[in-house]
Order: structure tokens, then C-alpha cells, then sequence
């Protein structure tokens, strides 16, 4: 189900990636098991189809059912909090 409203499948999509990215680079747990984002988001569809997506795009590493941040994410994060 949509959150917003007027919103696409590709915006939830969307939505949903930078909510699994903002939790993998936040301060606190940094590897998160699939269904724990699951269980936190919501939106199973969409929280499994955002992980491939984010994995596929090499943002984050998935080993079995864990998933956590690249580095190559955690730059972008750093480079984006502190200003480039």
C-alpha cells in the first residue's frame, strides 16, 4: 500500500531505498538482517525489492539474510553530512 498519495511504485521504491540506506549509515546498527527492515519499514514488497535494487547498484553488501552499507555508500554519507 502507498503511503502517499498520487505516489508510483518507483517512488515508494525509491523511498524506501534511502529509508534502508539512512538506517544502515546511521550512528547506531550498522547490519540489519532483511526481515529486521522489514519488521521496522513496513512494506515487505517494497523493502525487498529496494534491497536488490541497492545491492545491485553496489550500495550495499548482502551476505545470506544481513544486509549493511558499502563504503562507497558510507563516503557519499560522510561526503553529504560534512559538506563534500
Amino acid at each position: 500500500m502507498q503511503d502517499q498519495p498520487n505516489e508510483t511504485v518507483a517512488e515508494g521504491v525509491r523511498r524506501t531505498e534511502r529509508t534502508i540506506l539512512t538506517l544502515l549509515l546511521s550512528d547506531g546498527q550498522c547490519v540489519w538482517s532483511v526481515e529486521e527492515l522489514v519488521a521496522d519499514i513496513g512494506r515487505r514488497l517494497e523493502t525487498i525489492d529496494a534491497v536488490a535494487s541497492l545491492n545491485a547498484a553496489g550500495l550495499i553488501h548482502r551476505c545470506g539474510e544481513f544486509v549493511f552499507a558499502t563504503r562507497a555508500a558510507i563516503r557519499l554519507s560522510e561526503h553529504e553530512t560534512h559538506g563534500g
